[in-house]
């Protein structure tokens, strides 16, 4: 009996949609220049709230969580990116006659694994 594999074909969620349409709009000026106005908004203010604890505590407050999320954000986009380029490098292999494709499927041995094989 010969086992088969099931392809599924998944459809992009909600979430992947709004993770990628963040990414696509963090990387452009408009969303620079955004953040620069914000920066440049708070100092501005900075005299009429006597460059208080509670102003500085905004800025420190909304940079921390911009940045949380920014991690996994881009973690996540990384992590597409890697798969989809282990992906395309497996197709080349595969269809090249002479080199050998042994290392395939590389990415998935352990950091002890890849040292062994850097050896050789």
């Amino acid at each position: 009996m010969k086992a088969t594999k099931t392809i599924k074909i998944y459809k992009a969620n909600i979430f992947e949609k709004i993770a990628r349409s963040a990414t696509v709009f963090t990387g452009t000026t408009t969303s620079f220049m955004l953040a620069v106005s914000i920066i440049a908004t708070w100092l501005i203010t900075g005299p009429l709230f006597d460059f208080s604890d509670t102003w500085q505590l905004v800025i420190n407050t909304g940079t921390t969580i911009i940045t949380f999320l920014m991690v996994f954000l881009i973690q996540r986009t990384q992590n597409k990116d890697s798969k989809a380029i282990h992906l395309k490098l497996n197709e080349l292999l595969a269809s090249l006659k002479g080199p050998s494709n042994r290392l395939v499927d590389v990415e998935d041995l352990t950091e002890g694994e890849l040292e062994i094989l850097a050896v050789f």
